[in-house]
């Protein structure tokens, strides 16, 4: 399904024999998409992909025959529009399949809630728990799409850094004026909310999930379906301050210009990666698969100076972007002793931990949930969009997070199901499907156990997949075969640090001018030469392409300054 520039052997002479304009360490969405910007610009650019396949977390896989599962993530709404427009996706292959209902979540009262983008069904399920809710429920979502309008001009260009190292009087003044437009733009935006709405702002910056949610609805499950969106990909609870941001962070994106809209992509989101690969390569971008990197090569100025692989080669260009996680850059690729002791205590004590776990099935029919009371081969409203499992009420997400706070894999997991077979006919065979289950919380190192363990890892699959049987019966002996990644396996396997699928934690002393340390949020680091590009950097996780962006625009700025 991917495939290479060139053969290994090939790319081995040709790094021998030249020097790049760039090199691009990791061939995940956003380093392909740093490729990509770097190349159309006229840069000769060479990505450096450690494992067979290029995509990072944003991948497919046939890991059964038949089957093509999105191994890590699964849905798509975070691209940034201007990558998917400048780079031409869709004319690369880039096609987004929309959830029309995009949330269904069964109650084993044998009630269930249905929502989406049509507004009509939304008042018409939340009524039937609470008319008052579905009153306020158009409010709720129009206040956290103003606050994404906000937030949206922020994402698409570099947070305003202080200078670092030694600068010009010219470049000091070009600064000051730069960050005056930028903080004058920020007010301007900042006064058009209003102050009572900018108050409301902060209050979901930085209260906890639950106490938002409390604030606007009275229905249980419809709260605990919101408040998955604010403690997916984390190890925090609902109750867990500034649990509101990664809620409003999960409702920033859109699906063609439906704001808020989750969608699956053909093929799965390996589909994502290989869009973008196939616009760097047509920019002229060279991407090799196969090619880890071991270490950073320093000159005797202390700049970089290119890559040493781990079959030997070294691979020489005066400008590095590393899409791995800043645990990985500067803790295991970049010499010791070369970098600030301050800068690496910072990174050293940033928040990589993990809570995650990813269950990809192949299965032989859809599940039949029991509160539906219809059993039928095809798929219907509750199989097109996220299925909440185990997520009636918002406790419920607490007490599986207690488990996790006390070392043990949660007794009963907040599951997040997806079908994406139900819309894609491309990744499964003919009335078999595709299931994604994102299981939370599973501790790094479980107290009472190992994931390295085969029976340890079999037990907590069954305990999900029991859990999932309360809900819709039958459900086992419809698995035809699974691929599961704990935390663990995401750090080996794809180069998560910690298991992390932000690249680190979201939190606000992460995100901004924080991310990923303080003083090194623009994608430059202290080791001249180096850059990030991930999604460790500004502005975060997700699959969203705009770290690669403005980090090769950073870099073209650089370049052009030289």
């Amino acid at each position: 399904m991917w495939r290479r520039s060139f053969t290994t052997a090939t790319a081995t002479r040709a790094f021998k024999e030249k020097k790049w304009d760039a090199l691009v360490i990791g061939a995940g969405h956003n380093g392909l998409t740093a490729a990509a910007y770097l190349a159309k610009a006229g840069l000769s650019v060479a990505v450096l992909e450690r494992r067979h396949v290029i995509g990072g977390a944003a991948v497919t896989e046939e890991l059964i025959p038949g089957f093509k599962f999105s191994r890590c993530s699964y849905l798509q709404s975070l691209l940034r529009p201007s990558v998917i427009k400048e780079l031409e996706l869709k004319r690369h292959g880039f096609k987004l399949l929309k959830r029309n209902p995009s949330s269904f979540t069964p109650c084993l009262d044998g009630r269930y809630l249905l929502l989406g983008p049509d507004k009509e069904l939304n008042h018409s399920e939340i009524s039937k728990f609470s008319v008052r809710d579905a009153d306020a429920y158009p409010r709720y979502e129009n206040q956290l799409e103003n606050f994404c309008k906000f937030m949206d001009p922020l994402l698409d260009s570099p947070p305003p850094e202080s200078l670092q190292g030694v600068s010009s009087l010219n470049d000091q003044f070009k600064d000051k004026i730069q960050k005056s437009a930028f903080w004058a733009s920020f007010l301007r935006l900042a006064l058009s909310i209003g102050q009572r709405d900018m108050v409301d702002f902060m209050g979901l910056l930085l209260s906890p999930a639950s106490k938002v949610l409390n604030n606007w609805f009275e229905t249980d499950v419809l709260k605990a379906t919101l408040a998955t969106d604010a403690v997916i990909g984390t190890t925090g609870s609902v109750h867990t301050p500034g649990s509101g941001y990664v809620l409003l962070h999960h409702v920033m994106g859109e699906t063609d210009g439906d704001h808020g809209i989750w969608s699956y992509v053909e093929g799965g989101m390996g589909s994502v990666s290989c869009a973008i690969g196939n616009a760097a390569r047509e920019a002229g971008a060279h991407i090799v698969t196969s090619a880890e990197v071991s270490e950073m090569l320093i000159d005797d100025s202390g700049a970089v100076n290119g890559v040493l692989l781990a079959d030997g080669t070294e691979v020489l260009s005066s400008v590095v972007l590393s899409n791995a996680t800043p645990y990985k850059t500067f803790m295991e690729l970049v010499p010791n002793n070369v970098l600030p002791e301050d800068f690496i205590r910072a990174l050293k004590y940033s928040d990589y931990s993990s809570a995650t776990t990813k269950i990809n099935i192949a299965v032989d029919k859809l599940p039949q949930f029991k509160c539906c009371k219809q059993s039928h081969p095809d798929a219907g409203p509750q199989h097109m969009g996220t299925i909440h499992i185990g997520s009636e009420n918002m406790e419920e997400i607490h007490l599986a997070n207690q488990d996790a706070v006390n070392g043990l894999p949660s007794r009963r997991p907040i599951i997040e199901l997806t079908i994406p077979s139900a819309l894609d006919k491309t990744i499964s065979p003919p009335g078999k499907h595709v299931i994604n289950l994102f299981v939370q919380y599973t501790p790094y190192s479980p107290s009472d156990g190992s994931w390295e363990d085969p029976s340890y890892r079999e037990s907590f699959s069954k305990r999900c997949f029991n859990l999932i049987e309360e809900y819709a019966p039958d459900f086992s002996s419809s698995i035809i075969g699974y691929d599961m990644l704990t935390p663990p396996d995401l750090e080996r396997e794809i180069g998560l640090t910690g298991g992390n699928i932000f690249h680190g934690a979201m939190g606000l002393d992460s995100l901004f001018l924080m991310r990923p340390v303080k003083g090194w949020s623009n994608y430059r680091t202290p080791l001249r030469g180096l850059y990030l590009c991930g999604s460790g950097s500004h502005p975060g996780g997700g699959v969203m392409g705009a770290p690669g962006r403005n980090a090769a625009h950073l870099v073209l700025q650089d370049v052009k300054s030289q």
